[in-house]
Parts: structure tokens; sequence; C-alpha cells
């Protein structure tokens, strides 16, 4: 029987034994309450994706345009053709391709290499001048280069008087100078990774003999991959996409890098519209080299997340 009233409370209670058990439906689960809790997220990635693509989708189709104009490219090509590939390839856009490659692997690398020492030294190291240093590499890394360009220009117009191989019109030069530009931000985000390394292993190492050295490239490298993989991808990405510096130091066409170089495909009103299609294609090859290496980079990035994982 059931049991109502005072007994009971406010609700009803079934009897255990009479029929089959009812099935207790709450509120707030799946049903009718999906879109509240997740539906919406799926939303903004939606727009978030179509915003993302559409100057993707953009770029590809003028380049496949064999029209090649800005005024007839479209989302959706009604033909596609690889003249503007061919177009471009056979002018000077081989050259600045290089240079851009150039200067994006050496600066990306050295950047690495030379914050990942200085990174060791202020994480492992006490010595004077050590939270000077810090505040000061994290001062300098608030101002972006841009705003010093007349006294780089300056300088590097008295190094080009001096020593022309690292001056003006010289891909040293300006690779001397992204190195300047990327060591506060790459020294930082190291720093703190090798915060996390325990220093127990450190002094592991020093008991059995090993050098600071050996401790360095033995152990500390091998641990912090993917913070090396990270501040490697953003150097060469920073270091081809870069325009406005290189396109004040680099005037020579033969020194000029892609972003500069397809510039001026596009720099004369008059001639704009016409090389869009050339400019689109440009852009297209460029691209390819930081999506390979983000691909290449990626599992390194993955397996240092998981890298921590203890299997029970």
């Amino acid at each position: 029987m059931a049991i109502t009233g005072n007994q009971a409370g406010p609700q009803t209670i079934a009897a255990v034994g009479e029929g089959p058990p009812t099935e207790v439906v709450r509120l707030g689960t799946a049903k009718g309450n999906w879109f509240r809790r997740v539906g919406w997220s799926h939303l903004v990635g939606v727009l978030a994706l179509v915003f993302s693509l559409f100057p993707i989708l953009f770029v590809v189709s003028a380049a496949l345009n064999p029209v090649g104009t800005l005024s007839s490219s479209q989302l959706l090509p009604t033909r596609m053709s690889l003249d503007n590939f061919g177009a471009i390839l056979s002018g000077s856009f081989p050259r600045w391709f290089w240079n851009s490659l150039l200067i994006g692997v050496l600066s990306a690398a050295l950047s690495m290499f030379i914050s990942a020492c200085a990174a060791f030294a202020f994480s492992r190291f006490r010595f004077t001048g050590r939270r000077a240093g810090l505040l000061a590499v994290l001062l300098i890394q608030l101002f972006p280069q841009f705003l010093a360009i007349v006294a780089l220009y300056l300088i590097f117009a008295d190094i080009t008087n001096l020593w022309p191989a690292i001056g003006l019109n010289s891909i040293w030069g300006l690779l001397l100078l992204y190195l300047g530009g990327a060591l506060g931000v790459n020294t930082w985000l190291m720093k703190g990774f090798f915060d996390t390394i325990p220093k127990d292993l450190d002094e592991s190492a020093k008991v059995d003999g090993a050098s600071h050295a050996q401790v360095f490239f033995g152990i500390i490298l091998p641990l912090v991959r993917p913070i090396l993989a990270v501040t490697g991808l953003l150097g060469f990405i920073a270091a081809v996409n870069e325009f406005l510096i290189a396109s004040v130091f680099l005037t020579d066409d033969s020194v000029k890098t892609a972003a500069v170089g397809l510039y001026g495909l596009v720099a004369d009103p008059q001639t704009a519209n016409a090389n869009f299609g050339l400019f689109a294609a440009g852009a297209v090859i460029l691209a390819v080299p930081t999506v390979a290496l983000f691909q290449f980079l990626q599992r390194y990035i993955v397996g240092g997340l998981t890298a921590g994982a203890v299997k029970g």
C-alpha cells in the first residue's frame, strides 16, 4: 500500500513490491537540455572555423583563378589553373622564398639555443644580478622592436660602413636583429618550463661526476623538447612573416624576403589588381613550410603533454 499524509511528506512514495519500479527522470539531463550544456560550444566552434577558413579559401581561390585579378576573384572559382604558380616561380620569388627560409630556420634555431642556455642559467644558478636580469628581460620584451626602428636604422647604417656583411641590405644583419627581439620572450618561456623539472636530477647527475654542460645537454634538453618545439615554431613563424622591419632594412631585390617581395607586387595601385593572383600564389607557397613544420613538431608538443602520465 502507499504511505501518504504526514508520514510520507508532500510527495507520495510507492509501496515496495507493488508493480514494476518507476523510471526516475532527473531534470537537467541530456534529454531536451543538450544545447544549453554543450550545444552552444559547437555553434561557437563552427562560427570560429568558418571565420578562420574564409581568408584561406579566398587566397587559394585567387591563386587558382587563371584571370589573376582582385576584381574577378571569387570564393569558389569557376575555372582553376596553375598559371599563377608558374608565373610567380619563374620570377624573383624563388630567391625571396629561399631568403625567408634561411632567415626563419637560422633565427629559430639560434634563438632557441641561446634562450635555452640563458633560461638554464636563470633557473638553476644563483648569482649576483639574477633578479635584476630577469626583470630587465621582462621589461625589454614589453616594447616591440618597431618602436626603436629609427635607432636601429641609424645603428645599422654605421655598421654598414664598417662591416657591410652584417649591415643594411644584408640577410645576416636582419638575422642579428631578429635574434635580439626573440631572446626575451623565449627566455621567459623556457625559464618557467625549466623550473618544473626537479633539481634532484641535476644533483644525481653531479654526484655521478657530470658537469654542468653534461647535465644541460644530456638531461635537461631531452626533457624540455616540448618548449623547444614551441619556441622554435613561434620563432620561425615570426621571422618568415615579419614585414615592417624587413621592408626598412632590405631594399635590394636579391636580399628581399618573400613578405617584402610579395608586397612589392601589389604596392602600386595601378598594378595591384592585375598582380593579385601572383600575390595569392606566392602567399600559398610561403605558407607550406609553416604548415609542414607545425605538423612535424606537433607530435613533440602532444608527446610532452602526456609524457608525465603514470600507468596504474
